[in-house]
């Protein structure tokens, strides 16, 4: 997977992002074939950078499946847009909607349980908190499966994952889309969007105490140092500790207007080592079981050569299966190898190749790696590719 500028995109490439409005209108979905009318209709909605399958339009590659299919996501954040509007007009909340959109969460991750997650999308404009809303009930409801959580509970979950930032309704978009750093007032705001969550769903009569503990404890911390309250260790929910790590995952792993997007394994070394202690390690080691780190089509630099990611397994996504193809001076290997990563000695992987680094280096081999991930198919030579 490549992302590109937009004046880079060409006819026949295959998206590997989404993109698609507050109120989940899909503007173009994930696995679409661009036309120049769609390419048209991407530069007149801002969109400037987009992923793609590959550079090569001619390779029919399409993007990895997610443990959610994309009808059910860009339902749910309708139908959590809805909710939020209701709320904040009438504080009234259409449980039985929700509760839906939960089922078809739970039933999606049910019947795709051998897939890792790998949501990757575009959110328009102020979209972030619908869009945030249901990635984190799709994390949560996903960790919640691998605690082996019974139906019920794990659509109490989904349904709490869907409310947690419901308090950010009482907070002024200045502040939630601020690109610069926000002053010690504006944090004090912000820090009291769990509270104004529960005072808006205590006031609807319908909110469940699972679903008030969660967005009421969502930023609390394992050791402490989190807020409103400063809880810690077993004084937070279980649910509340799953949410959040949902909740700071997609966070880090999503662009704002004040940071860019990380890439999941930045997210991965963010969570374990510079927020040690804040997490519940025994669900953050479960959840990062089941994330691809390394997603499928990812070109790593290693000890043994440059590899392009092949493949992910539940249990070792920090060690993924790899066809490498060229050697370090960007030579190609006339019979390429698969190796599994979890048999090499720790710190195999050098560095990930991204963006401009990726773009020259696809220049520099002439090829397009991603034609490594059909069956019995070699890549073919590329035109000179221009500089990004």
């Amino acid at each position: 997977m490549i992302n590109l500028p937009a004046k880079k995109l060409r006819e026949g490439m295959i998206t590997s992002q989404s993109v698609y409005n507050a109120k989940g209108v899909s503007y173009l979905s994930k696995g679409t074939r661009l036309n120049q009318p769609y390419i048209r209709r991407l530069k007149k909605l801002g969109i400037t950078r987009l992923s793609v399958t590959s550079l090569n339009p001619s390779l029919h590659l399409l993007p990895p499946e997610d443990i959610v299919q994309e009808k059910t996501r860009i339902t749910a954040i309708h139908k959590v847009c809805e909710a939020f509007a209701q709320l904040e007009v009438s504080n009234t909340l259409n449980l039985e909607s929700l509760e839906n959109i939960a089922e078809s969460i739970v039933f999606d991750l049910i019947s795709k349980q051998s897939n890792l997650a790998q949501i990757t999308d575009i959110r328009l404009h102020d979209t972030y908190t619908f869009a945030h809303s249901v990635n984190v009930a799709v994390l949560s409801s996903m960790l919640g499966s691998l605690c082996h959580y019974s139906k019920k509970n794990l659509l109490d979950l989904t349904l709490g994952g869907l409310l947690h930032d419901v308090g950010k309704l009482a907070i002024p978009s200045s502040i939630l889309n601020k690109s610069g750093s926000l002053n010690e007032e504006e944090v004090s705001i912000i820090r009291q969007h769990p509270e104004a969550g529960c005072q808006k769903l205590r006031k609807t009569k319908t909110a469940s105490a699972l679903m008030l503990a969660i967005t009421a404890q969502h930023h609390e911390r394992i050791d402490g140092t989190g807020y409103p309250k400063q809880l810690a260790g077993n004084s937070i929910h279980r649910f509340s500790r799953i949410v959040s790590i949902a909740d700071v995952y997609d966070a880090l792993t999503s662009a704002r207007p004040y940071k860019k997007a990380y890439k999941p394994y930045v997210a991965y070394k963010i969570m374990t080592k510079c927020s040690e202690g804040q997490f519940d390690l025994d669900l953050l080691s479960l959840f990062f079981d089941s994330i691809a780190l390394y997603p499928i089509g990812t070109i790593l630099k290693t000890d043994l050569g440059y590899g392009i990611v092949k493949k992910v397994e539940f249990g070792h996504t920090q060690t993924p299966i790899i066809c490498v193809f060229a050697d370090e001076k960007y030579n190609t290997y006339s019979s390429p190898t698969i190796v599994n990563l979890k048999n090499c000695p720790p710190n195999t992987i050098n560095y990930v190749l991204e963006d401009n680094d990726l773009f020259t280096f696809i220049n520099h081999v002439g090829i397009d790696p991603a034609a490594y991930l059909t069956t019995n198919k070699q890549p073919t030579t590329l035109p000179s590719v221009p500089s990004l």
